[in-house]
C-alpha cells in the first residue's frame, strides 16, 4: 500500500509539473531582432525581424538560384529561406545546440505538448504538406539534402536533386525537420511564429517578506556546491559565507560578522558611489576555489591602483581638461578586478570557511574620469562560463564626452571575458587589453572590428543589477539607472545599443552642452526598455528614483509571482513586478505590487512612520539563493520573499491547506502543489517512478 501511495504521490508531481518556457525573440546570432523602418521586399516580414535589406537581398537570390521547377514547391520554400529573419529564428534554427539549414517545421503527426504557439500553428502540418508538394520537384542545392550523418545538420554538397533522392519517405523526411510548437519551443508553418496573446496578466495581490538579518550587503550569490549557503559581500569589501535557513522555520540567517571569509578592505576605496561593487565565483568553484571581486581603489593609497585613464587620446578625452569632480582628480579612482583562490584553506574548496586576502591574479584595471556612474557588477554567464562586467559612462551629467557611445571606449557597456585562457604578452599588448585576460571568439568585434573587442552591448548609463533568467539564460536582464527623467530595465543581447546618451529610455535625450553632441541619427536599431517608471511616479516630494534590478522569480514559494521580473527603486518606496505577454513575445508589462512583512517574521519588521510599509531603508540589491528564492538587501537588513499567505495575501495557487510549515531538513521542491520546476526535476520524478514501479515487478 505504501508503495502505491508514493507513485500516486509522484504521479501527482508529473500531472502539475511542465517545463519552463524558453521560447523568446531572438536571432541566429543571438542578437535581438531590429526594428524595420520599411518592410522588406523579399521576405514577408515587418515591424522586427532578424534581417535587414541586405540579408533580404541575400535571400532572395539563393532563392532564385535554387531553380525550383514547381510554382507550388516555391511558394513553400520561400517562407521557408525566409525564416531566418524571423524574429524567433534562434529558437526555430536550433535543437540542442546544434544549427539546422531550415528552420523546425511543424509536424502535427508528431506528440505536442502545451503549446504557447496559435491553435492554428499547433494543428499544421506543414512538413507533411512540404513533401506532398515538393518530392519530387527538381531543386538546386537543396537546403533538405541531409548531413553525413544522415540527419536535419549541415548538409552535404550537392546541384540538382529531388526529397525522394535522399529521403525513403515522409515520415524519414519529417522525423528529420519537423517539430511542434510546446511551451519550451516553437515550429515554423510557412507563417512568422505568432504567440497566444492572454491578455495583461493580472498582478500578484501583494509580496510576503520575512527579515531573516539585519546585516547590510551589496552583493549576494548562491554557493556554487548547490547547498543552502550563500556568500554575502559589503561595500567596504568583507564578504560572509552564510547558511540560509528554511522558508518558514523561524530562524534567522547564519552568519557570523566577525568571521568573514575573505577581508579586502585593505584595497577596496569606500565612500558613497565607491566600494567593493561586486563578487564572482567562477562555475567550477567547488573544484578549483576560484573567486573574483569587482571594487575601487584610490590610487594614493594603495599601491596597487595602477590602471591607465579610461579618458585618453583613444577616445577624445584629455584628462587635464577634466578638472576635479567631487575633489578627486582625473583617475585617481580607479575599477578593478581581481582573482583570488581558496585553496589551501580547506581539504575541498567547496567545504572552505575563509580564503586568502592576496590577489592570485589582476583581471582588470582602469581608471575612472568622474566619481559616479561606474557600475562594477559581475557575473559568469550561465550557459558560456564567460565573465560579463558592467560598467557605467564614467560620471558626469549627460554623459559630455559620450563614452557610452564611443565604440573605442569600455565605459557605458557591458563587458564580456574569457577568465580560463590567457594571452600572451605580445597578443595582449597587440589588442591593448586592460588586464589579463582573453576575448571570446564570438563577442561582437567578430562582425564589427571597429569595437573594443571586450564589448558585448553598448550604450548604458549605470547598469545597477543584473540577472540571468534561471529556467531561461538567454534572457540576460539589466536594470540601467536613468538621469532625470526615466529608470529602465532591459534585456541584454550580443551588440546590443541600449541608446545612452542619445536617450534616456524610451525619450530622445539631448544636452546642448556635451563636448560630442549626440543625434538620433547617429544611432541605427537602438534597444528600447522592456519596462521601467518615471521619476515622477517615485518619491515624489524629492524627485529622485534610482532603479535597483532584480530576478525573474523562479522559486515554488510564492506560485503567483513565478515568471514575473522583480525589481525596486534604490529609496524603497516600490516593487514592481514585470509580466511577459503573449509568454515569451519579449512584449512586457510592469505594475507597482503591495508587500508586507510577515507577523511571524524571524526578525520583527519596523514600518515607515505613517505607513503600513516595512522600513527597508534604501534597497541596494537583490539575491537569489540556490532554491531560487528572491532577497531584498536593503540598508536595515535581509529579507526574503515567502509565502503570500503569511501576510494574509490571496493567491488561488498557492494550496495553504495542504502545505505545511517546512521543518529543518524540508525542501519547497517536496510539496506536490509545485508548478514550474526545473527540467531537471521532471526527470528526476519520473525516474523514481520508474524504479517504484519496477520494484513491483
Amino acid at each position: 500500500m505504501g508503495g502505491v501511495l508514493a507513485i500516486g504521490l509522484l504521479l501527482c508531481s508529473l500531472v502539475l509539473l511542465f517545463d519552463p518556457s524558453v521560447s523568446h525573440p531572438l536571432c541566429i546570432d543571438s542578437r535581438a531582432p531590429s526594428t524595420l523602418s520599411t518592410p522588406l521586399k523579399f521576405c514577408s516580414y515587418n515591424g522586427t525581424a532578424c534581417c535587414n535589406s541586405t540579408v533580404d537581398s541575400q535571400i532572395q537570390k539563393q532563392f532564385l538560384s535554387m531553380n525550383i521547377s514547381s510554382s507550388a514547391c516555391a511558394s513553400l520554400l520561400k517562407p521557408v529561406l525566409c525564416a531566418r529573419c524571423d524574429p524567433f529564428a534562434a529558437e526555430l534554427f536550433t535543437v540542442a545546440s546544434v544549427p539546422r539549414p531550415v528552420p523546425i517545421l511543424c509536424n502535427s503527426t508528431l506528440p505536442s505538448a502545451n503549446s504557447s504557439q496559435s491553435l492554428i500553428q499547433v494543428t499544421s502540418d506543414f512538413c507533411s504538406n512540404l513533401w506532398d508538394t515538393c518530392e519530387n520537384v527538381s531543386i538546386s542545392n537543396s537546403p533538405f539534402a541531409p548531413s553525413l550523418q544522415g540527419q536535419a545538420g549541415i548538409p552535404v554538397n550537392s546541384t540538382v536533386s529531388e526529397l525522394t533522392q535522399f529521403w525513403q519517405s515522409k515520415a524519414d523526411f519529417c522525423n528529420a525537420f519537423g517539430g511542434v510548437s510546446s511551451d519550451d519551443s516553437v515550429c515554423f508553418d510557412g507563417e512568422p511564429v505568432k504567440l497566444n496573446d492572454t491578455g495583461t496578466p493580472i498582478p500578484p495581490h501583494g509580496l510576503c517578506l520575512e527579515k531573516i538579518g539585519n546585516g547590510s550587503y551589496l552583493n549576494m550569490v548562491a554557493h556554487p556546491d548547490g547547498s543552502n549557503r550563500a556568500f554575502f559581500s559589503s561595500q567596504e569589501g568583507k564578504v560572509w559565507l552564510a547558511t540560509i535557513p528554511e522558508e518558514g522555520s523561524g530562524e534567522v540567517m547564519g552568519l557570523d560578522e566577525s568571521s568573514p571569509f575573505v577581508d579586502l578592505t585593505d584595497a577596496v576605496h569606500f565612500d558613497t558611489a565607491f566600494g567593493m561593487m561586486g563578487m564572482a565565483f567562477h562555475p567550477n568553484f567547488a573544484e578549483n576555489g576560484r573567486f573574483f571581486a569587482s571594487f575601487n581603489c584610490d590610487k594614493e593609497k594603495w599601491p596597487g591602483c595602477t590602471g591607465r585613464c579610461s579618458c585618453n587620446s583613444d577616445v577624445n578625452c584629455d584628462p587635464s581638461k577634466i578638472g576635479s569632480d567631487n575633489g578627486a582628480q582625473p583617475c585617481q579612482y580607479q575599477t578593478v578586478i581581481a582573482e583570488y583562490s581558496a585553496n589551501g584553506s580547506a581539504s575541498q574548496p567547496s567545504s572552505a570557511t575563509n580564503a586568502r586576502p592576496t590577489e592570485v591574479r589582476r583581471i582588470f584595471t582602469m581608471g575612472l574620469p568622474f566619481t559616479g556612474h561606474h557600475g562594477g557588477q559581475i557575473l559568469f554567464g550561465p550557459e558560456d562560463g564567460y565573465l560579463y562586467f558592467m560598467m557605467g559612462d564614467g560620471g558626469g551629467t549627460g554623459d559630455p564626452y559620450n563614452f557610452s557611445q564611443n565604440k573605442n571606449s569600455l565605459l557605458g557597456k557591458i563587458m564580456r571575458l574569457d577568465l580560463d585562457n590567457v594571452l600572451s604578452a605580445s597578443e595582449n599588448d597587440k589588442l591593448a587589453l586592460w588586464g589579463n585576460y582573453s576575448i571570446p571568439k564570438d563577442n561582437p568585434v567578430s562582425e564589427d572590428p571597429e569595437l573594443r573587442p571586450e564589448i558585448w552591448a553598448t550604450g548604458l548609463r549605470n547598469p545597477w543589477r543584473c540577472s540571468f533568467d534561471s529556467e531561461n539564460p538567454s534572457y540576460f536582464i539589466c536594470a540601467d539607472v536613468g538621469q532625470d527623467l526615466y529608470e529602465e530595465v532591459d534585456v541584454i543581447t550580443k551588440g546590443g545599443n541600449y541608446g545612452w546618451n542619445v536617450y534616456e529610455g524610451p525619450y530622445p535625450f539631448n544636452l546642448p552642452n556635451s563636448t560630442s553632441k549626440n543625434t538620433s541619427t547617429k544611432l541605427t536599431d537602438p534597444i528600447f526598455p522592456i519596462m521601467g517608471y518615471n521619476h515622477s511616479v517615485v518619491n515624489k516630494n524629492e524627485g529622485s528614483a534610482s532603479i535597483t534590478g532584480g530576478y525573474i522569480y523562479r522559486s515554488a514559494t510564492d506560485p503567483c509571482m513565478y515568471g514575473r521580473y522583480v525589481y525596486g527603486d534604490l529609496y524603497a518606496g516600490a516593487i514592481w513586478a514585470g509580466s511577459e505577454d503573449p509568454e515569451n513575445s519579449g512584449n512586457f508589462s510592469t505594475s507597482k505590487i503591495p508587500f508586507s512583512c510577515g507577523r511571524d517574521s524571524p526578525i520583527a519588521c519596523t514600518s515607515v512612520p505613517g505607513s503600513s510599509l516595512p522600513a527597508l531603508g534604501y534597497v541596494f540589491s537583490f539575491g537569489e539563493d540556490n532554491r531560487k528564492d528572491i532577497f531584498v538587501l536593503s540598508s536595515s537588513g535581509v529579507y526574503r520573499i515567502v509565502r503570500p499567505s503569511r501576510c494574509n495575501y490571496t493567491c488561488s495557487k498557492e494550496n495553504v491547506t495542504s502545505v505545511a510549515t517546512p521543518g529543518p531538513s524540508a525542501s519547497p521542491n517536496d510539496a506536490c502543489w509545485i508548478s514550474n520546476p526545473p527540467k531537471s526535476a521532471v526527470f528526476l520524478i519520473s525516474s523514481l517512478v520508474l524504479l517504484l514501479l519496477l520494484s513491483f515487478v
